[in-house]
Formats: structure tokens, sequence, C-alpha cells
């Protein structure tokens, strides 16, 4: 059987200390007490105050280091109500927010005490010329063993948005995962401007432990079918979500007639997320760490890994106690008993702490607004693409493996962990032996890395074939590619937006359909590029692009990640 990374270790880690019981993966806990009376307890998770969701003081501070202490460990929490094992940083689910300037430099040293080993990825952070610190386990480092640290060490240069950090593997399905903000110097002339500046961070919830669900879905063995498996139980808003009568709900206190920005990151493992707010429109004006041409909207859906900064006003009277439902829907979830598919929070700017009253969605009475249609983004700041010097076609399905178990491929090869190893590792021994350690264009190296390697600056298409009947949501590590068009059938070359197209970092190819990325191979090092469904990643959904490695073969690699490799 193929090797799942880490995630045995996780499984007998978590027996050994009783964190989950039951012989069938999917078998649900008891009904525990609320997660508010959890977070009193000892060695339970907590929510973070509410300091953590609220950021912009540091906005126009000169540029300066800051640093972070992040303590990675086992834990018990409740999300949603329901007792679960779950893996956390500093005690608290979601972590904790970094928040930074356009300039800053960060340094965050993240200690494991788990019994496995960690990585934590900076989600969208170009890493140019820090490549061995974006955090990719098997390809950038080898992890961080157990009682060990490493001290992540970047600078954010010139970029700036709404992203996350999280564990890169199923180790985020149980809460290895925090906003990371970082304002721009300035923004374009004429943009909306806000009173106040405010996080949401959506994720699913399962009440399995993540190890459990990977294993048993590359196995086939497990008492339900492997779409079943993917099905999250729920969801939560801001560390809180509601399962089986569960009445609590994050609560945002704001002030009448005041305009808020809020941050909202998909923080989840698979489903994808309809967001809106109960008779408020949403003003977006951002898309990933993208800013965008504002537009008016009703609610807009997120897939894993993609953000959106939305606007709304605090000036509605339908609700007579002035308090309001955000919702955040799971969309894209099969049927199974007992799954919570309806995710609240509430807006509160009254004087009441009453719940909402509207049970359906009301939507935004007499506004004739509709949800989002992303083929309409359009950044506020144009930077139009160059002509394609390069061109590549990657087909992807998700597939049954012989044993009955899921396997995907991405041209033919289903990606594998390379064991107490990383591909730039492999990339700086074979300069040193003066050898190159994948020839240009496309190769499968060490049998099951599948890679495009380019040398030089080039501006690639990259067109990416879903052979599959369902969404997959995608991000390229180390860029911001345009989007230079998406259907779904097959792609004849047209439908592509040469003018004036969107570029973010997380982006949806359609069911059976397409997309087309165009970027510019100038970020030396080895990137990854894969399925942002943590469980596709682990069942092998996955390529990596290989750029500059003349450079890249140069890199002063920390003396930490090498020990690391070898424990």
């Amino acid at each position: 059987m193929r090797y799942i990374a880490l995630c045995t270790p996780l499984i007998i880690a978590s027996m050994a200390l009783a964190l989950f019981t039951g012989a069938e993966a999917r078998t649900l806990p008891d009904q525990s007490p609320a997660s508010s009376e959890l977070s009193r307890r000892a060695n339970t998770v907590s929510v973070p105050g509410a300091d953590n969701f609220v950021v912009g003081s540091i906005i126009g501070q000169a540029p300066t280091t800051r640093t972070y202490d992040f303590v990675v460990s086992e834990m018990e929490g409740a999300p949603d109500g329901v007792t679960k094992p779950m893996l956390v940083v500093n005690g608290v689910f979601p972590g904790p927010t970094i928040e930074a300037n356009q300039g800053d430099r960060l340094i965050i040293k993240v200690t494991n005490q788990m019994s496995n080993k960690t990585s934590i990825h900076w989600h969208g952070i170009p890493q140019n010329g820090t490549n061995y610190y974006d955090g990719t386990a098997a390809i950038t480092e080898c992890g961080i063993p157990t009682g060990q640290s490493l001290t992540y060490d970047f600078s954010l240069d010139d970029f700036s948005g709404t992203t996350w950090w999280h564990a890169h593997d199923t180790e985020y399905t149980d809460g290895i995962e925090g906003a990371l903000i970082v304002h721009p110097r300035s923004y374009p002339p004429k943009f909306p401007t806000w009173d106040e500046d405010l996080v949401v961070e959506l994720t699913d919830v399962y009440h399995t432990f993540s190890g459990v669900i990977a294993a048993e879905l590359y196995a086939g063995n497990g008492s339900l079918s492997p779409l079943f498996l993917e099905i999250p139980d729920s969801g939560a808003i801001n560390g809180i979500g509601q399962y089986n009568g569960s009445a609590n709900y994050f609560d945002f206190d704001l002030k009448p007639n005041k305009t808020y920005r809020l941050r909202l990151i998909h923080e989840g493992s698979a489903a994808a997320f309809r967001f809106s707010v109960d008779y408020h429109s949403l003003t977006i004006i951002e898309a990933d760490s993208t800013l965008i041409e504002p537009q008016v909207v009703s609610g807009v859906s997120l897939a894993v890994g993609q953000r959106y900064s939305v606007l709304i006003t605090t000036n509605q009277t339908a609700e007579p106690q002035g308090n309001y439902w955000m919702r955040s829907e799971l969309t894209t979830v099969g049927s199974l008993p007992d799954v919570n598919t309806d995710v609240r929070g509430i807006i509160r700017y009254g004087n009441s702490k009453s719940l909402p009253t509207a049970s359906t969605d009301p939507g935004v009475p007499g506004s004739g607004l509709s949800d989002l249609n992303t083929a309409t983004l359009a950044p506020a700041i144009v930077q139009k693409p160059l002509d394609s010097t390069k061109s590549y076609a990657v087909y992807f399905s998700v597939a049954e493996s012989t044993d009955g178990g899921t396997i995907t491929f991405m041209n033919g090869t289903s990606w594998q962990p390379l064991s107490n190893s990383s591909t730039l590792l492999h990339i700086v021994d074979a300069a040193q032996k003066g050898q190159s350690f994948a020839p240009e264009g496309s190769s499968v190296e060490l049998g099951n890395q599948f890679m495009i390697t380019e040398d030089s600056i080039e501006t690639v298409d990259l067109l990416l074939v879903n052979q599959d009947p369902g969404p997959h949501p995608f991000h390229l590590h180390g860029h911001t590619p345009f989007v230079m068009g998406f259907d779904t059938g097959t792609f004849n070359g047209t439908g592509l937006n040469t003018v004036n197209p969107i570029y973010r970092d997380s982006y949806i190819v359609p069911p059976a359909g397409w997309l087309l990325l165009r970027f510019v191979t100038d970020n030396p090092g080895i990137w990854t590029l894969h399925c942002h469904i943590a469980w596709h990643m682990a069942v092998g959904l996955l390529m990596q692009i290989n750029s500059l490695p003349s450079v890249s073969a140069k890199f002063d690699i920390p003396q930490t990640i090498l020990d690391q490799c070898r424990v």
C-alpha cells in the first residue's frame, strides 16, 4: 500500500491519547458541552479573543520585523459542540492572526509538540529568494520533527492582501490554520473606504480525525464510500459552528451606520461556501489578494483557499433588534444524514442579544441583486499579461485504485511525498554534482514527481483540463497567475480575456472543463500546483513547477532544514 504522508503516526498517537473512539470512521462521538464551555477547561481548545478578528491598527507604520511564536499541539476541541481531536497552534482555533504591512519582514518560530512531523505554508506569499520557507513538506523542506522547531524568516516585499497560513497536508483539517493580513502602502485612487476591518474565517468541520479519513479514502476499506468520506459534518465561522441543536454563534458587535470590511477566508478542506448577510448587500473589493473593481452582490461563493473582501453598511431596519444572520452555507456536499450545511454567525448593531428572527435567507429584498459571477471580476490595478512563450496542458482525474480506494492523477502520475528528503534538496544535490535534476519541459522524476522545468524566464500558458465530473479548486505556490479563461467542455483556443484578466492564486477548474493560467517563471524555486481539496492532494493530485533551477541550486538552505531531513 502506498504511503500516505504523516497519517499513520497521527492515528497511532491519537489512539494512544484516546482522542477518538469507535470502529467506524464516521461514527459520531457523544454530544459534548458547547465550545464556550470547553474553552474554560484545561487541555481543550479555545476560541481566540475578539481582537484576533479585528485588524488595521498597524496601518501606516514604517516597515519593520514582526515576530510570532507558534506552538503546535494535540488537544480536544468542539467547534460545533461535538468533542473531537484537534491539532492547533497556541491552543486556539482558528490560530493566531498574523498582521503586517507591505514591506515588513516576518519571523515565525514554529515548535512542534505533536507526535508527528508538520510544516506551515504561507498561502499566496511569493517567497522570492526564500523558496525553502514555503512550508511544503517533501518539496521545500522535510517537516518539523516532534519536539523540534523551525523559524520561518521571510520578507513580504511588495505583497499585500488577505490570505492565510496552514499546515500543508490534512493536518490543517484538524485545526492548524489562521489568517494572514498584509496591508498595502496605499490603495488606488477613488477606491472605496471603510470604518473598520474585520476577519471572517470560514471552515468545514469533520468530527473524525483527518488521518483516519485520509487512510480510509486511500485504502477503500472504511464504512463509507470515498465520496461520502469527503463530506464534512458541519462548518464554523471564526471557530464556532452548530451541530445537532447547538446554539452557539460567533458575534460581531458593530456600530450602526458604519461601513465594515469583512475579509472572508475559506480555510476548509472540501466544501464550498456561500456567504451572505441577511438584508445586506455585499460590495466586493478583493479576490484572493487582488484588489478588484467594486461590484455589489447579494452573496459570494468561495472554494477552498479562496478569499474575498466585502463591504457592508450597518444601516438596515428589517430586524427590529438590529441583529442579522451571517450565513455560510456548505454548498458542495453530498447527501448524508445529520450533516449541517446551514452554518451561521451574527452581526449585531442594536442593543439586544436576542437571535435574529429570519429563519430562511431573505436575501436583499427589492434590490434585484444576484450572487457574484467570477467571470466578471476585473482587477482595480490593470496588469496586461505578456504574450505566452511556452504552453503546456495538464490533464487530471480522480479514479478508483486497484484495491478499491481513491487515487488521483496529473498527466498520468499520482504524486507521492518523498521520505526524509525534498525536491529542493535533490535540485541542490544534483547541481553540486554538476548535473541537472530534471530536463527542461515536463518530466517525471524519482518515479512519482511530475513537474515542469523552465531554466529561463518564460511566460507560460498552463492549461488545466478537468476529466472529473466535479469542480476542483487549484492553487499555485509562489505566483499570482492570470486566469485567462475557463469553461466547461473542450478548450478550443477561444474565450480568453487578454485585456484585463483577473490575477489570483486560487481558482476553480470547472467540472469536465478547463482553465488556462498564464504566469512568468521569474521566481526561482520548486513550486507546488495542487488541488486544494485536502483529500485529493492526500491521494496524489499535485505537481510541481521547477522555475530557474540553476538559480535555486545555489540557495543557502538553512542548516535546521537540512538537519531535520535526517530525522
